[in-house]
């Protein structure tokens, strides 16, 4: 092999035998070390070769000194394969192949799909659960009227044992159910009998059982438990006394306890579909995330054009104008007593106040709208069409 083959100039470092020595005497011997610049076999193993031009008359000693010299190189080959094979550096990673698309064809990856809104609740026990509990209220509600106060009494003892369960569970609050659940159920039948004095005679009585109830036990927490005992005896079968109330009316009693739970049912129906469709603007995020002003103004439309029409068809001597403003009441305190059952649960720290109504969660979870809506229905019928 000459030097020119690397296009190297003469009297550079020489990679065969010099001119004076024959390539025969030095077969099977490695090469010598360049007397010239030395050359990091790395760096040839790394560099493609020139192709051999065998000079004349020398055709057979240098393709023998070729040869050694190539297994030489391909010797290097492999050393150097198997250290370029991987990563140049002890850091760096394999880069991964790209993806690709169905096609087989290389693409970028496909963005994720908007996800579809849920509804959040199981709605086809949810209808079920309504129905089924729409139907008996209105068979009790028309048949016989004693009934339905069983059944308004039956939803007051069951939610106070929701309540009182879950102040037990989660604050180790311990109110007396017992007293509770009598007075409670005292009270509603006192107001159906009696009326409004009635029922807060009763309330005044079972306020005074849960004091009393209370002693029998250790002193301390004392003061703690009976607040939480008076104001479970307040908020829900005192709260509820005022259904009974509307019942009581001679006239038209069954068509304004209709009335008042049509209207706060279609409320929350309205704030429900009209939020979960539109809703953007949080209405209340510290306290219920999942309300917004458009499912309020829903709520208030639809409240609105259902008491005008129960205004005008069901209660006697009743006014379209008058169900307006009924149905702006309701939509308000229907609200608002949605915020405070939320503000209770979160508190609390649970999501719902029971299991016993599939998709809707605990009798306390449907009561939560009805109970402060009960009173504000009453009173604005005792001031649009009096007493009954």
């Amino acid at each position: 092999m000459n030097e020119s083959s690397w296009g190297a100039p003469p009297g550079a470092g020489q990679w065969g035998p010099p001119d004076h020595a024959p390539a025969s005497s030095l077969r099977g011997v490695a090469p010598p070390v360049p007397a010239g610049p030395v050359y990091d076999w790395g760096d040839a193993a790394q560099t493609r070769p020139m192709p051999v031009v065998p000079g004349p008359g020398g055709h057979q000693d240098d393709n023998r000194e070729h040869r050694d010299i190539r297994e030489n190189r391909d010797h290097l080959d492999d050393r150097g394969a198997a250290r370029l094979s991987g990563p140049l550096f002890r850091d760096e990673k394999p880069q991964e192949p790209m993806p690709t698309s169905r096609s087989g064809s290389d693409s970028a990856p496909d963005p994720e799909k908007p996800k579809k809104k849920s509804a959040g609740r199981n709605l086809r026990a949810a209808i079920g659960v309504g129905v089924g509990l729409g139907v008996i209220i209105v068979a009790s509600l028309f048949v016989y009227k004693p009934v339905f106060i069983g059944v308004i009494a039956i939803a007051v003892v069951v939610g106070l044992w929701e309540l009182t369960s879950r102040l037990a569970e989660r604050k180790d609050i311990k109110v007396p159910l017992v007293p509770l659940a009598v007075g409670g159920t005292a009270m509603v039948v006192a107001g159906y009998v009696r009326g409004a004095e009635g029922a807060w005679v009763a309330m005044a009585l079972t306020a005074l059982a849960v004091l009393v109830w209370r002693m029998t036990e250790v002193p301390e927490n004392y003061l703690r438990d009976v607040t939480a005992g008076v104001f479970a005896a307040f908020y829900v079968p005192f709260l509820a006394t005022f259904v009974a109330l509307m019942l009581a009316a001679e006239a038209d009693g069954p068509q304004r306890v209709l009335t008042f739970l049509l209207l706060t049912v279609v409320s929350d129906t309205g704030a429900y579909a009209v939020g979960w469709r539109f809703g953007k603007t949080k209405l209340a995020p510290r306290i219920s995330p999942g309300k917004t002003r458009e499912g309020l103004v829903g709520a208030v439309l639809f409240a609105m054009v259902a008491g005008a029409l129960c205004m005008e068809f069901l209660i006697a001597h009743g006014a379209w104008w008058q169900g307006l403003l009924l149905g702006l009441a309701v939509a308000a305190s229907a609200t608002l007593g949605d915020l405070g059952e939320s503000m209770i649960k979160r508190d609390l720290g649970i999501k719902d106040m029971g299991t016993l109504l599939p998709g809707h969660g605990g009798i306390m979870d449907r009561l939560d709208s009805l109970l402060p809506t009960a009173p504000v229905v009453w009173l604005l019928f005792v001031v649009f069409v009096g007493s009954g």
